[in-house]
């Protein structure tokens, strides 16, 4: 057993409650100032790393001064502390041998702390050379940064006539670049030198500063090949890629079910008819802008309420359409997931975004695009080649066009946005400058059709009308209805009969939309009363065998003298409820009539009672029909390519000729179509054989001129009417040829022999007319029962 001296634990407690405190205190110091050390030096090289501000440089250099100050107040912390452990060591030295009986003990208590002190020594040793070593690092810091900031105090915005406009955007951010933080996101901080590194890195209005660091990018790797698109056979993961939450998104869920199987059929037949084809799967975000809250979303409180669904069911099939076309979706109903999957930099909007965009094309609509250009700043204008709007009612180029729209009264809430007009694209294809997209009804198998004709009550009409106000004020032409037929309605009520409809109507409530399918197939007349506006639901009846019976209207509705249609883009002049069902379908199964003629509202009734019709569906409104549609629009529609213009450059006079025409008289010498001679682009869409210049007459737009001689008007082919030669060709005299602004044009005004071409592009109309005026337009063929496609053009 080891035995210990009482002595020997005195002294080793006292050396731990004396040194072991001192000890930590020592560490503490040591690892303050590696922090400090760590840090200075750290931020000083961090500084310099590429991408990160300039400013960064010049902000820590100020606090040079301050950093020595502190490393030197540290040593002195050091040396005064050893001066007081070597007076308490002399202190304790004299009183412990005052105690005699320990005389022996004080020299060898206090070797240890003879030790201590000579640490304590090099340490502040140590430190001393730190900070001599830091200081001349930072001196030198100093006067490279002085340098630098001496050159960047000198900026100056620079006057290169590439960049007109970067004086006046300087001047810009001078005074407003705390309005938004996404300036300081992008390193701007009010001098002029952040303004011009942002404007000219970060934007595009500045020439890059040539003091900038910037080490020359690695050569890019060759491109990858692109992911193949192919056909899909189940949308189960489109179901999840909707998502939950809302009513509306259940709804378009609850569609794409029940189209699922016929969905998948016409995907199989699509993909045998084009042959292995070879196509580009597209990055593709949908934006559903009327369902964000910060659009109000009126829709989806509507649903189970008998509110509008029209748009609700074009979107569920656009996005099947291009889910089974093998694209890959994104799919989002707010602002910040639209704004995650953008890149927007923090802020109010007004910066560009973060990076490249990474969708090849966006579908949305007109709230949409708004909270777009809301959010991307200039990217909106650098990637708006890729948007596709969807747009019930089209957008007409006169009310697109902002400059002309301002100057001739065409600005409404819902215009001028300066798109191509195709990339508007409407529910039925009324307008010719926009793009048919569409939707589709349920079709019918043999099975089904011969069971719906021998179940059909000939005398049960259905009203179309789910709010209780279309009704109103329609007894006079329900009372004749009753005379003939039972009376079927789908109304919606909560706790007591609407008062609107009659006694003697069958109210059936609302119904789901596989119960209303039920009903259509029962009954044979489908009655619409002049409201809603081209709804999907009289396709869905004429599918399901009924006749649909729809007012005229005279005058025709238009933005002139109809509440529903002022402020929205278009000038177009409304015959009917649905003009579609009356152009394009039209009797035996659509019949309009003037319903303020009782005579004939009841003879139209009469004759339909005792008419036979099948069920029909055009080609386009099958779920076939829509799918080559869109994969047609995907290959071909590129808005993002400048195509050359027919313009000749700065035309101003009819001095300047353009080119030689490409067209040819034909053969009967009534209208010009293609030369045999004249060559052929075979990327051109569509395909320019299908083109007929024909001359309209006075107060005929070109939309109608076309459809007149069973054709329809392509806006693509202005640019090949827009020449002074076509005139000639024509036998139309010229005394004068001049280039303006104006969605008429190309136009001859006869009675003066004025002839005019189009100066804006943008501009070129199927849409307008004008007395004055013939308007030379643009004809094409088109397959059957697909209008948005000329028949070479799949």
């Amino acid at each position: 057993m080891i035995t210990v001296n009482a002595d020997g634990k005195i002294m080793v407690r006292r050396c731990l409650v004396t040194l072991r405190p001192f000890r930590i205190f020592v560490l503490g110091i040591g690892f303050f100032t590696l922090c400090f050390l760590m840090t200075s030096l750290g931020g000083q090289f961090s500084a310099k790393r590429l991408g990160d501000s300039p400013f960064t440089i010049r902000t820590e250099v100020m606090g040079a001064l301050e950093s020595r100050g502190v490393l030197r107040r540290m040593s002195d912390m050091l040396e005064m502390l050893m001066k007081r452990m070597d007076i308490l060591a002399r202190l304790e030295n004299s009183s412990d041998f005052h105690k005699g009986d320990g005389a022996r003990f004080p020299l060898d208590r206090f070797q240890p702390a003879a030790g201590l002190m000579e640490r304590i020594q090099a340490i502040a040793q140590n430190v001393s050379d730190i900070a001599i070593k830091v200081d001349q690092i930072l001196r030198n810091s100093l006067l490279n940064g002085k340098v630098a900031e001496g050159r960047r105090d000198q900026c100056e915005v620079p006057r290169d006539p590439k960049y007109p406009d970067c004086a006046g955007k300087v001047e810009w951010m001078r005074a407003r670049w705390t309005s938004d933080p996404c300036y300081a996101f992008f390193g701007v901080d009010g001098t002029e030198c952040s303004f011009l590194i942002y404007l000219s890195e970060v934007e595009w209005f500045c020439p890059p500063l040539p003091w900038r660091n910037r080490t020359a990018a690695p050569p890019s790797p060759p491109p990858q090949p692109r992911v193949q698109a192919a056909f899909r056979n189940d949308l189960a993961h489109l179901l999840e890629l909707i998502g939950t939450g809302k009513e509306s998104l259940s709804f378009m869920k609850k569609r794409i079910r029940h189209l699922a199987q016929q969905w998948l059929r016409a995907a199989r037949r699509l993909e045998q008819k084009l042959k292995g084809r070879q196509r580009d799967q597209k990055q593709i975000l949908i934006h559903i802008g009327f369902l964000t809250e910060e659009s109000g979303d009126v829709f989806s409180p509507r649903v189970l309420k008998g509110g509008p669904l029209g748009e609700m069911v074009q979107w569920a099939d656009i996005l099947a359409a291009l889910f089974l076309l093998g694209h890959s979706l994104r799919v989002t109903v707010s602002l910040k997931e639209l704004q995650s999957h953008l890149g927007v930099p923090p802020g109010r909007g007004n910066c560009p975004l973060t990076s490249p965009l990474p969708f090849d094309l966006i579908y949305t609509d007109y709230h949409g695009l708004q909270q777009m250009k809301q959010h991307m700043g200039l990217s909106f204008k650098k990637y708006r080649c890729r948007v596709r709007v969807i747009d019930t009612f089209g957008t007409e180029p006169a009310y697109n066009h902002e400059e002309y729209a301002t100057l001739r009264g065409y600005r409404t809430n819902w215009g001028y946005w300066n798109l191509q007009p195709t990339q508007f694209m409407t529910m039925f294809p009324h307008t010719p400058d926009n793009s048919f997209m569409g939707f589709v009804s349920e079709e019918l198998n043999k099975t089904e059709r011969q069971f719906i004709k021998s179940n059909k009550v000939s005398s049960m009409a259905v009203v179309y009308g789910k709010e209780a106000s279309i009704w109103k004020g329609k007894e006079k032409f329900l009372a004749i209805l009753n005379k003939y037929m039972e009376i079927h309605g789908t109304v919606y009520y909560e706790t007591q009969r609407p008062p609107e409809v009659p006694a003697f109507v069958k109210n059936h409530g609302l119904l789901p939309q596989h119960e209303f399918q039920q009903l259509l197939r029962k009954a044979k007349l489908f009655i619409g009363f002049g409201f809603p506006y081209e709804g999907p639901a009289p396709l869905e009846a004429i599918a399901n065998g009924c006749v649909f019976l729809q007012a005229r209207f005279n005058p025709p509705h238009s933005s002139l003298n109809h509440e529903f249609f002022r402020g929205k883009p278009t000038s177009r002049e409304v015959s009917s409820q649905h003009p579609y069902a009356e152009d394009f379908i039209g009797k035996p199964h659509v019949w309009t009539v003037d319903y303020n003629n009782s005579e004939e509202f009841e003879a139209a009734i009469k004759t339909i009672v005792r008419t036979q019709v099948d069920p029909y569906l055009p080609y386009e409104y099958t779920c076939e029909g829509m799918l080559e549609r869109i994969h047609a629009y995907i290959q071909h529609q590129d808005f993002c390519t400048t195509s050359s213009s027919a313009l000749p450059p700065k035309a101003k006079s009819p001095a300047m000729q353009s080119p030689p025409s490409v067209l040819a008289l034909s053969p009967n010498a009534t209208h010009l179509v293609w030369s045999p001679s004249a060559s052929r682009d075979p990327r051109a869409w569509p395909p320019v054989d299908s083109l007929q210049v024909w001359v309209s007459e006075a107060r005929h737009s070109c939309t109608e001129t076309c459809r007149q001689r069973g054709l329809v008007c392509e806006p693509t082919f202005f640019r090949f009417l827009n020449k002074k030669d076509v005139f000639f060709q024509l036998s139309i005299t010229c005394d004068s040829t001049e280039y303006e602004m104006n969605h008429l044009y190309p136009a001859v005004a006869e009675n003066v022999h004025e002839c005019y071409l189009q100066k804006e592009p943008l501009l070129f109309s199927c849409a307008g007319y004008n007395t004055k005026y013939r308007r030379l337009c643009p004809c094409r063929d088109y397959r059957k029962g697909q209008v948005a496609l000329c028949r070479d053009c799949l």
